[in-house]
């Protein structure tokens, strides 16, 4: 069973920079496409981005695109989202995900969630 536990979050300037982890425990990364997700209070959870299970592929929300960037570590079992530049906007709770399978940002197709993480971004 796959299990996912975010850190990294905090808060942080505007113009700022913040890493984001997501630690699998339970099972290897390797077979898992793992997104990323956000909840901004009073609105839905939105994909951010996803990395394909071997790492060779990655997708972004325009939201986001040229400001986040998520990369995978497979020796260290995690996933990173480096987000900079951060705006108000990006104020959040942000999830990890994973799924099996061809990657999406459907978050309804993700079997597997982290607690979450929140990300502040505020002068």
């Amino acid at each position: 069973q796959l299990q996912l536990v975010e850190s990294g979050g905090g808060l942080v300037q505007p113009g700022g920079s913040l890493r984001l982890s997501c630690a699998a425990l339970g099972s290897t990364l390797d077979y898992y496409v793992i997104g990323w997700f956000r909840q901004a209070p009073g609105k839905e959870r939105e994909g951010v981005s996803w990395i394909s299970s071997s790492g060779g592929r990655t997708n972004y929300a325009d939201s986001v695109r040229g400001r986040f960037t998520i990369s995978k570590d497979n020796a260290k079992n995690t996933v990173y989202l480096q987000m900079n530049s951060l705006k108000p906007e990006d104020t959040a709770v942000y999830y990890c995900a994973g799924r099996q399978g061809l990657a999406t940002m459907e978050q309804g197709r993700y079997k597997y969630w982290g607690q979450g993480t929140q990300v502040t971004v505020s002068s």
